[in-house]
């Protein structure tokens, strides 16, 4: 009996519905482990299916009947907990089973308004989630399954503290649920203290056949000439790039300049009114304009089809940064590619990265308005061979 099978007939039919095949490995493994009440740490790429291992377990022990709050799927991001609720709202249409969405930047008396409703379900960011706890608008003390999305995210020192604020207002023995990318010493401590004998669930990438192939390359590049790199790459046919910058110092000012020049960019950062980031997440996924500059954070969970290049116009500071980003692309069996826009400054930490890549990364050059390979010596010397 696969994980599916597990659950009851009219989720299976939903299911089926939707097209879906034999279960993802970290759905198979963590369905069967949630419905059996246990506590869970999953470890699993990005975009391998993490959303729906929780959810469909969620929903089968979600009772529309009852009038409380069940579970509560925290996340970093206003994003990331946008998709949850809008998968969310596919998968319980026609069910009963209410979903209300507890994010800051949004009237927080509208929310106030739908959680006298009852809602079986919460999906929320730790900020406004605390606060309508410490409010007493949300009460905690019934919820029986709490599901932590991009668990090192919500245990960075950022969210740290009310993340365990939230916990510790739940009810004894309800189920805590971790899931993401990678696995810090954070959530091993979080793990230990805050969990009972929690299943370890690992997924790599190796175990995902529907990934694409994803080319690592680099082009050598003065800091100052970043900002024009990026016009050009906005001009490159079939381009569908997530551009990752570290600073939102660093991203405004390249919009500012990107914008002026008339570049086909928009962006994403923690900053921007809920109305500006839907208008700008639905022209890049529309592939109206082919670039989105974004923050790590603003992009936390950001799930886009079809994006053709992961570009690193900073060289991020972890190894793990670096594959959260990369994982962008290469998605459903397509080929993708992570360029990194490498400065002198950054050489040594991209080098660190590159020796915990499977395939050695290959350098890129500029030339008549395209990407090649091969270094810009090389392309000297093909011009005097002619």
């Amino acid at each position: 009996m696969n994980a599916i099978e597990k659950l009851s007939p009219a989720w299976q039919e939903k299911w089926n519905k939707a097209g879906f095949g034999a279960p993802l490995p970290v759905q198979a493994e963590m369905i069967p482990e949630m419905l059996a009440g246990n506590d869970v740490v999953a470890q699993s790429p990005t975009g391998s299916g993490k959303t729906l291992a929780y959810l469909l377990p969620v929903l089968e022990k979600t009772d529309p009947s009852k009038q409380q709050v069940q579970a509560m799927i925290v996340a970093p991001s206003q994003e990331l907990a946008m998709q949850i609720v809008n998968v969310l709202r596919d998968w319980t249409a026609g069910t009963g089973i209410s979903v209300a969405q507890l994010i800051g930047g949004a009237n927080v008396q509208r929310q106030i308004e739908k959680l006298k409703k009852k809602p079986a379900i919460v999906v929320g960011t730790p900020g406004r989630l605390n606060e309508l706890v410490k409010n007493k608008k949300l009460k905690v003390h019934e919820i029986s399954t709490i599901v932590l999305d991009e668990g090192d995210q919500l245990l960075s020192r950022e969210h740290r503290g009310a993340i365990r604020d939230l916990i510790e207002r739940t009810q004894h023995g309800r189920q805590l649920v971790l899931v993401s990318a990678t696995v810090t010493e954070e959530i091993e401590l979080v793990a230990d203290r805050l969990m009972d004998k929690p299943a370890r669930i690992t997924i790599t990438a190796e175990d995902l056949p529907e990934f694409g192939d994803v080319l690592h390359s680099f082009i050598k590049i003065e800091e100052r000439d970043k900002t024009d790199m990026l016009r050009r790459l906005s001009h490159v046919e079939g381009m569908k790039g997530l551009a990752f910058i570290n600073s939102l110092d660093q991203l405004l000012m390249k919009e500012s300049k990107l914008s002026y020049r008339d570049a086909g960019v928009v962006t994403l950062h923690a900053e921007m009114k809920k109305e500006e980031r839907k208008r700008a997440l639905d022209a890049f996924r529309s592939g109206e304009v082919p670039i989105l500059l974004a923050t790590d954070v603003a992009a936390r969970g950001l799930d886009v089809e079809g994006v053709t290049h992961v570009i690193h116009v900073d060289v991020p500071k972890t190894y793990e940064q670096y594959l959260h980003r990369s994982g962008r692309t290469g998605r459903a069996g397509a080929d993708g590619e992570a360029l990194t826009l490498l400065s002198y400054a950054d050489e040594r930490q991209y080098k660190r990265i590159a020796k915990e890549l499977q395939s050695k990364p290959v350098q890129k050059i500029w030339h008549r308005g395209r990407l090649m390979e091969g270094s810009s010596k090389t392309i000297a010397e093909k011009g005097k061979r002619k």
